[in-house]
């Protein structure tokens, strides 16, 4: 029986810890909360979401003994100028609450036609193999849908009730775990990632 690798995830939220999970249960990888090394919170001071993932990675690798995970994400609409973008988790204000977070933007589209509400997810992910690794692994994931003014789904977390996907006439929360994985913008990442480093393994036991 293989003993499952550990990884920190760089987040106390625990949607995310579900849901990266799930993608990895064919995998020996056990993904972690920082907060159970009691990793402290970091401002994201970046100006993109890789910027953001990066501190909050190389932040929570200074307090955690194994290597660490990080992921920057958010919605971003072209009639918005890009926005909620890197201030996804916040843009109702510091504090938040995903349901604060959903309506605030609902609120500012409420009168765009459907063909100016085109929305994007898009997860920016990370690995650090230590604090001050020089060489991260990076790997993005967009998924693209449309933004709906009044929410639909129990399924997710964030803004998935409002992420309308019209290939599957469903939103991101209507959509069962397993389809929403195989088709999100974190899936999407994390696939990529899961690539990179069977790569560094295999090379590093090559050398």
């Amino acid at each position: 029986m293989s003993v499952r690798q550990r990884i920190v995830l760089a987040s106390n939220n625990p949607g995310k810890i579900r849901e990266i999970n799930a993608l990895l249960s064919d995998t020996d990888i056990e993904v972690v909360s920082q907060a159970e090394f009691d990793v402290p919170g970091v401002e994201e001071t970046g100006f993109s979401f890789v910027e953001n993932a990066l501190i909050k990675a190389r932040h929570a690798a200074g307090y955690c003994p194994y290597p660490v995970i990080a992921d920057d994400s958010g919605i971003a609409l072209d009639a918005l100028d890009g926005r909620p973008g890197i201030y996804s988790a916040r843009y109702a204000g510091a504090g938040a609450s995903d349901e604060q977070n959903l309506y605030k933007l609902i609120d500012e589209i409420r009168d765009l036609p459907e063909h100016r509400r085109r929305a994007r997810f898009v997860c920016l992910m990370v690995y650090l193999q230590y604090e001050t690794d020089p060489v991260p692994l990076i790997a993005e994931g967009v998924w693209h849908g449309v933004a709906l003014t009044e929410p639909r789904g129990d399924n997710g977390f964030g803004y998935d009730p409002m992420f309308y996907v019209p290939e599957h006439d469903r939103t991101s929360a209507e959509l069962d775990p397993a389809t929403k994985n195989r088709l999100s913008h974190r899936g999407q990442a994390l696939r990529k990632l899961i690539g990179m480093l069977k790569v560094k393994v295999n090379k590093q036991v090559l050398r």
